[in-house]
């Protein structure tokens, strides 16, 4: 998978976007910033779509911005030329996959039926849109027909909203899901970009799913930390487990057997996807300590400790089971 595509998958979700008026392409670039989702697909509807492409890259070079219900390969040479990076149409066109494959520009075409993706798979495409997604039949058709493909992925768009984006994302084989409902037409031209920098933060936010997982409490050594695990035992009915290197205290208290990373100890925040939640934190600052990576038995990130401490104690990421 090319590196626009992986940044595509980190990111989770791609705001797809219809502007009527290049005067509205800067702001929402910088509320889409500022909300948390430096990417947006651009549809190639109207006549605003190549120039508000040029000032959101212009303004925002950061910013991954592609072009969609791209029709031509004269559409193609115009988003490029603007400063597009990536290319998204309806259905799949052979004349245009073939256009942008020869030139290096990744391409996600509309994909609904096996036929289309053998086509895409021939056309050496290891990504594909699944549209309309919903009116096509959802995540049931999308886990139907992927089974025969086992190297495609799929980024679905067309009735993804917040109700049902998880339970999209979940599924190994979608790499990110498409979506206007944080920055749907109406918004746009009222200009409220305050409330579409909000709802990009909420989906955002709902994506990772952040929850305390438990907190853990340093021992000078063993016996001290079975000391500690027990006196919670005992006053709040917390279950005593003792592991390798530490005692768990029902499943939100654990305590180390010896002093292990802050001065206080630690807090273990989880998250839906461990992976997407570095990128998004990483945009915001936040470093990691990547000697404190585990991974399990399949090679998939599991935990990750944040490189600085927060109040004395050491932060670290689970991914969600």
């Amino acid at each position: 998978m090319n590196n626009v595509l992986q940044s595509i998958k980190k990111m989770g979700i791609v705001p797809v976007v219809k502007l009527d008026r290049v005067e509205d392409a800067e702001p929402l670039a910088k509320a889409l910033c500022e909300g948390g989702l430096p990417c947006a697909e651009v549809t190639f509807r109207t006549d605003a779509a190549e120039e508000a492409i040029r000032i959101m890259t212009s303004k925002y070079p950061d910013m991954l911005v592609g072009a969609g219900t791209v029709l031509t390969t004269e559409q193609v040479d115009k988003a490029i030329n603007a400063g597009a990076t990536f290319i998204v149409s309806p259905g799949l066109n052979p004349k245009i996959v073939k256009y942008c494959v020869s030139k290096g520009i990744p391409i996600t075409p509309g994909c609904s039926n096996p036929s289309d993706i053998e086509q895409a798979i021939e056309l050496g495409l290891e990504v594909v849109k699944f549209f309309p997604a919903e009116a096509a039949g959802g995540l049931n058709m999308i886990k139907a027909m992927s089974a025969p493909y086992v190297n495609m992925k799929f980024m679905p768009t067309g009735g993804i909203n917040e109700k049902n984006l998880i339970t999209y994302l979940d599924f190994p084989k979608i790499i990110a899901c498409g979506g206007s409902w944080m920055v749907n037409d109406e918004m746009i031209k009222a200009g409220e970009f305050d409330k579409i920098s909000q709802l990009t933060k909420e989906a955002v936010t709902k994506m990772l799913g952040f929850e305390l997982c438990h907190v853990g409490i340093n021992a000078s050594d063993e016996s001290e930390a079975d000391h500690i695990a027990s006196s919670f035992e005992k006053i709040f009915g917390f279950t005593k487990n003792s592991g390798v290197s530490s005692v768990f205290a029902g499943l939100g208290i654990e305590v180390m057997k010896a002093p292990y990373l802050g001065k206080n100890g630690h807090i273990a925040i989880q998250t839906n996807y461990i992976d997407r939640a570095i990128y998004h934190l990483e945009l915001q600052g936040v470093t990691f300590d990547m000697n404190t990576v585990k991974y399990d038995n399949n090679g998939n990130m599991t935990a990750i400790y944040i490189a600085e401490e927060i109040g004395g104690f050491g932060v670290h990421l689970i991914q969600k089971k």
